[in-house]
């Protein structure tokens, strides 16, 4: 009995070594969320978020968090098509953008402004980053 027992966990070692022991749910993602402000870092960021993107294969979900003077760099009007474009393929891939309600307010901008895909952080950008931080999202501003 005793052999058979070892056995057995011997085996279970062995396929939680090679992910054998359970299918991977949508809760073993990776999460993260990342914090966008600064206007001159638009294309820095979302060149970041598509890197993300491609060295974890898609697995992972990302939220982008715009606030500040960097929500101007997302208004459809003006903006260059490399950045849209850039932009629109992020969201097709899961990329979860969020306006700060706060910052859409006082630069008086609404969703209809901004590039397809955005969503309104109402409480603001911050609250949202705490939020995201509570459910278990890594905090990533670069």
């Amino acid at each position: 009995m005793r052999r058979r027992d070892m056995f057995r966990a011997s085996l279970a070692g062995a396929a939680g070594l090679f992910g054998l022991s359970r299918a991977a749910t949508a809760e073993d993602r990776p999460k993260v969320a990342y914090h966008l402000s600064d206007l001159d870092k638009v294309n820095f960021v979302l060149g970041n978020i598509k890197n993300h993107y491609e060295g974890t294969g898609g697995n992972v979900d990302i939220v982008l968090v715009v606030h500040g003077p960097a929500l101007a760099g997302f208004k459809s009007k003006g903006l260059s098509a490399a950045i849209s474009g850039r932009f629109a393929g992020l969201v097709q891939q899961g990329l979860e953008p969020h306006a700060c309600g706060n910052t859409m307010q006082g630069m008086e901008i609404t969703l209809a402004d901004l590039l397809e895909g955005f969503h309104a952080a109402d409480k603001g950008g911050v609250v949202k980053l705490a939020e995201l931080q509570r459910q278990g999202y890594a905090y990533l501003r670069p």
